[in-house]
């Protein structure tokens, strides 16, 4: 069975700069679990069959001017089909003022109420943006975290194959750092992963022999990334020479992570090899394949094996 996450109330206010109107119980004790957001039209004729109560409820002059242009006993009877379902906040937009009728009513039902002064389809935008990213599935795994040249590299290995040394050389090149040790990562959606670090452990790194630093403050603020998605994965693993390397990159491996495809490289390691540039090298290669670009297929056409068809490869890059 899979876990639900949460979100409370209080974060919401504070990311989204929301008016508190009227709250039931503190802001940081109602928890949100549904990234869906309704607008309840035809909730409010009485309809509430797949009614939803956990998804925040967003109002704007539609609904408002529906309401007002109802006699008193039809806005009372419309009221109570919707918040007697007991949805999980409402949302007024655009600013719009209240009226004293649709406050005693959440104040009835015990429905917190918010207000904003953004309009309804950008504020509809920015909630369901964060509520996917705050909500969704998430396993946090040991590894690496970096930006490089805009492509997030999630470099995974045994414990001292140099994930965190190869890390603070692409610092110092000019490049960003997310997690060292344990990364988590999300899927906001179904192509789509980001990776972060658990805030305990943010920005720090370790590095044997030398023990803990801080990159920000040892590198600066430019030397670090809150989030970065997850593009390419690149997996070290000590160099066997009775292994067959891949040495054209024409087929496709990749890793599932959270049921979504991430493209992969199995990178040797061995003395004198230099990690950084082999991490910035694929990530550029990474990037050149989607934007329609693949060195290896161009090769094989130059000398006329272009029948060659890529073969599409899962690699493990944990332990199960």
């Amino acid at each position: 069975m899979s876990q639900t996450y949460s979100v409370s109330l209080e974060k919401i206010i504070e990311a989204h700069e929301l008016d508190v109107v009227y709250l039931p119980k503190d802001a940081s004790d109602i928890l949100i679990t549904s990234s869906e957001i309704n607008r309840p039209g035809i909730v409010l004729t009485g309809y509430t069959d797949f009614f939803d109560p956990l998804r925040i409820q967003i109002l704007g002059w539609t609904e408002l001017s529906f309401l007002m242009n109802m006699s008193d006993e039809e806005r009372t009877k419309a009221l109570g089909y919707w918040l007697s379902l007991k949805p999980a906040a409402a949302v007024i937009t655009r600013g719009l003022e209240i009226p004293d009728y649709f406050i005693g009513a959440c104040k009835k039902y015990e429905i917190p109420l918010l207000k904003t002064e953004k309009e309804t389809s950008p504020f509809l935008a920015a909630l369901i943006a964060y509520l996917n990213v705050e909500l969704a599935p998430r396993i946090t795994r040991h590894g690496v975290l970096v930006e490089v040249y805009g492509e997030g590299v999630l470099i995974t290995g045994e414990s001292g194959a140099g994930k965190s040394e190869a890390a603070i050389e692409l610092i110092k090149r000019g490049h960003r750092l997310i997690a060292d040790d344990a990364v988590e990562i999300r899927r906001i959606s179904d192509k789509t992963l980001m990776g972060n670090s658990p805030s305990n452990i943010r920005h720090f790194v370790e590095l044997r022999g030398i023990g803990i630093i801080d990159a920000r403050r040892i590198f600066g603020m430019g030397a670090v990334k809150p989030s970065e998605k997850v593009d390419m994965v690149i997996q070290l693993e000590e160099w066997d020479s009775t292994k067959a390397y891949d040495r054209l990159g024409l087929d496709n491996e990749y890793a599932k992570i959270l049921d979504v495809k991430v493209p992969c490289i199995t990178v040797p390691i061995s003395p004198g090899r230099n990690l950084a540039i082999i991490v910035e090298t694929a990530a550029m290669n990474n990037r050149q394949k989607k934007m329609g670009y693949n060195a290896a297929k161009d090769l094989m056409v130059s000398l006329g094996m272009e029948d060659i068809q890529p073969v599409d490869k899962e690699v493990e890059i944990w332990q199960s």
